[in-house]
């Protein structure tokens, strides 16, 4: 017997904005900007972070690592924690906990507290872009939630295409603590424009931890979130080492190198774009394309290896395809999470920090078995295809189970 689900659409928007729908999005999206500009700007910043320490590349990317283990360990514990607190009182907190990470980062001495503080900083940040982004598909029609959804995270791309490059000056110049109390400060302002901006939502007081955890069980949420374990994976295993590929294989000059970099943040930017456009006329579509087409993209990377001119272009497409699945599975959580959304949604970042060590730690390998910088492709593009089947396998099982249609309210 064949069995349909429909839960009410939100054909008019949940909740409405008390400034405005476009202010209440900048605020988001600006907030989305600092947090990402918060976790890429010591990768610009590295050497400037270790030397101050007393530490070596290798020792100082331990800060690094603390702050992802921040991200995925953050993410669902602060969630369910937080269950019974409204999104905008979530947010609020949240926030303050990023701010004083920051602050902390500032403050501590030796490079063992420094990267507690940075462990502290990551805490937040998963749940933050999923509560944006289930705050922002709040705003508007359900034809248009790729479009907001898209729009509040390409806040990330626009961190790594001037965040990120604006800290490593900021470092070089004034110190990384400097730096890090520009985000703070940044910070704190985002959470000014939470509070004024962003409509206050009634906070569910019958929500349960357990209710959120038993919610998440679903199988097509379990899947889509592996999808993003594995797919995003090849868009870090060339991105980790895109820097040592351009001095040792490309040999472009010092100055080239921050072109490639503001290359890929604009792929990135375009890809969240297209990815959102897509999404609000064929989700399946817009994940299928990003996954394949990154994948066909990746297996470019090795063939260009030695032209200035093809790599850039391939340092365009593969940020490109790789983020505009982003809106897709975001948005796809929300109709299969159910009462998990804000799980859901915030678990989505801890799968994508799952995919940068994955990417990271897969490149290394295949560095470490002197495979040579064009196997980074490769292997980046066979983790494309993973997350794709992945993908696939959901919506075979989703066929095979009866339903034909989800509709899931962005409550």
């Amino acid at each position: 017997m064949t069995t349909e689900t429909v839960l009410p659409e939100n054909s008019v928007p949940l909740v409405v904005p008390p400034r405005g729908r476009t202010a209440a999005l900048l605020t988001l999206t600006f907030g989305t900007f600092v947090v990402g500009t918060g976790e890429f700007a010591i990768m610009g910043m590295l050497p400037e972070f270790a030397a101050s320490l007393g530490l070596s590349d290798a020792d100082a990317g331990h800060a690094i690592t603390a702050y992802a283990l921040g991200v995925v360990i953050g993410a669902p514990l602060i969630t369910i924690l937080g269950a019974r607190l409204s999104r905008r009182e979530l947010l609020l907190s949240l926030l303050l906990l990023f701010c004083f990470g920051n602050f902390l980062s500032i403050a501590m001495p030796s490079p063992g507290l420094v990267e507690v503080a940075r462990f502290i900083t990551g805490l937040p940040h998963g749940a933050l872009f999923g509560i944006s982004a289930l705050v922002a598909a709040s705003m508007v029609e359900r034809s248009r939630r790729g479009w907001a959804v898209g729009r509040v995270l390409s806040g990330i791309a626009i961190s790594t295409l001037v965040g990120a490059p604006f800290s490593t000056f900021a470092a070089d110049h004034f110190g990384w603590r400097i730096a890090y109390l520009i985000i703070g400060l940044f910070g704190f302002l985002t959470f000014l424009g939470v509070w004024r901006y962003i409509p206050a939502d009634r906070p569910n007081r019958s929500n349960s931890p357990l209710r959120e955890v038993t919610a998440i069980g679903n199988t097509q949420v379990l899947l889509t979130l592996l999808t993003a374990a594995v797919g995003f994976g090849g868009m870090f295993a060339i991105y980790t080492y895109l820097t040592s590929v351009l001095q040792n294989v490309t040999l472009v000059p010092e100055w080239e190198i921050m072109v490639f970099m503001v290359v890929w943040g604009l792929g990135m930017l375009a890809g969240a774009n297209a990815g959102a456009w897509l999404v609000d006329r064929n989700l399946d579509l817009a994940a299928i394309l990003a996954l394949s087409g990154s994948a066909l993209a990746m297996l470019v990377f090795p063939v260009v290896l030695h032209s200035t001119a093809g790599l850039m272009m391939d340092v365009f497409l593969v940020p490109t395809f790789v983020n505009g699945l982003g809106p897709a599975l975001q948005t796809r959580l929300m109709d299969f999470a159910g009462d998990a959304q804000t799980l859901a949604a915030s678990l989505n970042h801890s799968a994508f920090n799952i995919a940068n060590a994955l990417g990271a730690s897969l490149g290394s390998v295949l560095l470490a078995n002197h495979y040579g910088y064009g196997a980074l492709g490769v292997g980046g593009a066979l983790l494309s295809v993973g997350g794709l089947l992945v993908y696939l396998l959901a919506i075979v099982l989703l066929k095979k189970s009866g339903l034909t249609e989800i509709r899931g309210p962005i409550t």
